[in-house]
């Protein structure tokens, strides 16, 4: 199809060219050039809605990721504020406390342990803190 658009005409393929391809597409069989045409169209029709359809998923994929990662960020109150466009107003506490946290001898213990080891631990380590929060009425904040 692309050489039919060339600029110069000695480029072009003629039309018993054209209708060679078409019997190729077809297999041999001799059908109408009009319905060659059409079924191809079905075809790219057929793909471009699968292309879509793949398309939309991925993106509701992402959204669905971006909607999680807000919801680990944020308290829900605000995410779901946030999620319908609202403007969210900032918040006074009274009461506040901050966590940091250190592991003595962090620096040696990875050094000696195979990094899953490491994973492990701190996996570990931080899903106790979380669960030990969670039966208080607090919110968490990460820092990275």
């Amino acid at each position: 199809m692309k050489q039919c658009w060339a600029e110069a005409a000695e480029q072009r393929p003629t039309f018993d060219e054209i209708f060679n391809q078409f019997k190729t597409f077809n297999k041999g069989k001799k059908t109408n050039i009009i319905d060659s045409m059409l079924r191809m169209l079905e075809q790219y029709s057929s793909n471009l809605e699968d292309l879509i359809r793949e398309r939309t998923e991925e993106l509701e994929i992402e959204k669905q990721k971006t909607e999680k990662l807000l919801t680990q960020m944020l308290p829900p109150s605000v995410a779901e504020s946030l999620k319908k466009g609202c403007t969210v107003e900032p918040e006074g506490f009274d009461l506040v406390t901050l966590y940091f946290s250190d592991i003595v001898g962090f620096t040696t213990i990875s050094a000696m342990s195979e990094p899953i080891e490491v994973v492990d631990l701190l996996n570990d380590l931080y899903t106790l803190f979380d669960a030990i929060i969670g039966s208080h009425d607090v919110y968490k904040a990460k820092h990275d």
